[in-house]
């Protein structure tokens, strides 16, 4: 994938090195170390410069960003993606439920990896996968993908320091009391299990998930939730030690008499763009197997 950054180089950096004004940025000293790899990757003012250059102001640092090799082990395969978003460092996806994220041994040529590696491929440009939020193989919604190695770093930082806001749409069983609230509950491994996760009070690591119920039908409730932590089946787990599991979760509560997988959908991502800033806003409608359980409109969950 080729990629080109251009920085007006103000005051404050006058002095500054290259590698520290793009440090400053956000650069990872991996992504340094990549573009010394790359021919007339840094350029100031059309000149090709070391990273130990010493920047002036007024000056015009250019990065070319050349990546021409793809991910190895995944085969391109035409597999229709719901392409949201997508501009020159990033792709947002509303994925299907039923669709892991990487390939597998069982699912090796039927991922979103897959179909992105086709979709670029068909486009003549090299692309490495590189995805930011990953959601179960069983959870539909909205998941985010770096289209070069600098915003993948950039993106991976905003979800270690919390930046990203996700949102989960998730239909559980029982009416939920507290309608409201926040579950504190650390998580851990389940012993003997590599998949399954427990609440751990001892051992476990923080985990923390809040929570609105939206609608309540025949039995079963429909709820907001935000991850203010990002652990492995955080939200199934919470939800059944609340004591209100989700519907059709084949670990945690097998119950698939009115949905066949778990009832969870990634519905809406927020953050601000990796390169420019701006602040950016993504929905995912909730898909016709959850809906047709609970009705609730777009409109009537934007303002809940």
């Amino acid at each position: 994938m080729n990629r080109t950054l251009t920085y007006q180089i103000s005051a404050p950096s006058d002095g500054l090195q290259i590698k520290q004004y793009l440090r400053h940025r956000g650069f990872s000293r991996q992504n340094l170390t990549e573009l010394k790899k790359m021919p007339d990757s840094v350029l100031v003012d059309g000149t090709p410069r070391r990273l130990c250059h010493l920047l002036t102001a007024g000056e015009v640092l250019t990065i070319h960003i050349r990546e021409l090799e793809c991910s190895k082990n995944v085969p391109p395969i035409d597999i229709p993606l719901h392409i949201v978003y997508e501009d020159e460092d990033i792709v947002v996806i509303n994925k299907d439920a039923g669709m892991p994220i990487h390939p597998s041994l069982n699912h090796y040529t039927y991922s979103v990896a897959n179909g992105l590696a086709y979709y670029y491929q068909a486009k003549g440009q090299p692309f490495v996968f590189r995805c930011v939020n990953r959601l179960d193989q069983d959870t539909s919604g909205l998941t985010v993908v770096a289209k070069h190695m600098v915003s993948a770093n950039l993106i991976s930082q905003m979800a270690k320091n919390k930046v990203i806001r996700r949102e989960y749409l998730a239909i559980v069983k029982g009416m939920v009391t507290p309608a409201s609230g926040i579950i504190d509950a650390p998580l851990s491994r389940k012993p003997g299990s590599i998949i399954e996760r427990i609440v751990d009070f001892e051992r476990g690591e923080r985990a923390v998930t809040h929570y609105r119920t939206l609608k309540e039908e025949r039995g079963h409730s429909l709820v907001l939730l935000e991850l203010e932590t990002g652990r492995t089946h955080q939200i199934r787990i919470h939800m059944k030690h609340l004591g209100f599991p989700l519907i059709g979760d084949y670990l945690y509560n097998p119950d698939m008499s009115l949905i066949s997988r778990q009832a969870l959908h990634s519905w809406r991502l927020s953050f601000p763009h990796p390169i420019t800033g701006e602040s950016m806003t993504f929905t995912a409608s909730l898909p016709e197997d959850m809906a047709r359980i609970i009705q609730l409109s777009d409109s009537a969950v934007e303002s809940a």
